[in-house]
């Protein structure tokens, strides 16, 4: 089965202003990256935004949170949520068809059509609380593509995995107490946003791995060998979500770990793994942070090849 690559230009209608990191230019990179022959197999979707959208959005967060971002959203010029989420005219239609290409991934997976994704979507999602934007984010897609995965399909055991630098304290407050849900994510502590302490366990189905400053890939992978990775085969899911950020690259300018291209693929393969012992290789990624465009590019291409399955497994 061919791996899924959804893009479409309205992620480049979510202007978010001169110098800001989360950039139109993350993508630009990215498709220049996957532009190489080795990724033409890449079944490639714009996925249409379903007139039901604001329903499948509403299966994280709240009518008056909803109401307020899509009314906030300008006609002309920028709005603020806070001091770094940033909106323009074109974040409307961004933010909606971002939900709209990891449900319809989930749609396309679920119904073994396909086994793998990966959703190039602006705006991000991971800090998005059920009922307020924050940190770059308006809608949360990956947690929006759980519950999609439950209600629609029926699935009881969905794993959640996030290395992106920061944690997702939106996607750990939307299931805190939902033990169908196992969310795991390795971050650098102290980082913004001052969540994901390992005390903070759910009904055991949080699991928060932090990543002391400096901590470089031999860390990282000893991290997800001693915990993640142990907890995601114990719980044996039905579909494996991935919320890919890749701003704990060594060169990414909002952060301090040393992680470089062939610690994402190496994660990756495992992943994939676990994948393929549990749930029929089943996997959807949404990409989230990185800002340094090079490390970007590069560190999206090596997890993006390991997903198409030229996994180059091992130590």
């Amino acid at each position: 089965m061919r791996t899924l690559y959804y893009s479409h230009p309205d992620f480049l209608g979510h202007d978010t202003g001169v110098a800001h990191p989360e950039s139109i230019d993350r993508l630009h990179v990215i498709e220049q990256a996957l532009s190489a022959p080795k990724f033409a197999q890449l079944q490639r979707i714009a996925a249409d935004i379903p007139t039901d959208i604001q329903d499948k959005i509403g299966l994280i967060h709240s009518k008056a949170m909803i109401t307020k971002v899509l009314s906030t959203i300008p006609e002309e010029g920028y709005a603020n949520f806070d001091a770094d989420t940033v909106v323009s005219p074109g974040s409307k239609q961004a933010a909606l068809r971002a939900v709209a290409a990891v449900c319809d991934a989930v749609d396309r997976i679920c119904t073994g059509q396909n086994a793998r994704a990966f959703c190039a979507t602006r705006p991000p999602g991971h800090h998005a609380m059920p009922d307020y934007a924050m940190g770059f984010c308006l809608f949360n897609n990956i947690a929006i593509a759980a519950e999609y995965a439950r209600s629609r399909y029926g699935l009881t055991r969905i794993a959640i995995v996030d290395f992106d630098v920061h944690h997702g304290n939106g996607t750990q407050a939307a299931f805190c107490e939902q033990p169908q849900v196992l969310y795991a994510s390795s971050h650098q502590w102290p980082h913004y946003p001052g969540s994901g302490h390992p005390s903070e366990s759910g009904v055991g189905n949080i699991i928060n791995v932090p990543l002391p400053t400096g901590s470089a890939g031999d860390v990282f992978r000893d991290k997800y060998r001693q915990s993640i990775l142990p907890a995601v085969k114990t719980f044996n899911p039905e579909l494996i979500l991935i919320s890919a950020g890749f701003d704990a690259h060594r060169d990414d300018p909002l952060a301090s770990i040393g992680l470089v291209d062939d610690d994402y693929r190496w994660i990756t393969d495992e992943l994939i793994s676990v994948a393929d012992a549990c749930c029929q290789g089943r996997i959807i990624s949404a990409l989230e942070g990185g800002y340094n465009l090079s490390a970007l590019a590069n560190s999206v291409a090596a997890h993006v090849d390991s997903l198409m399955g030229s996994p180059t497994r091992g130590e």
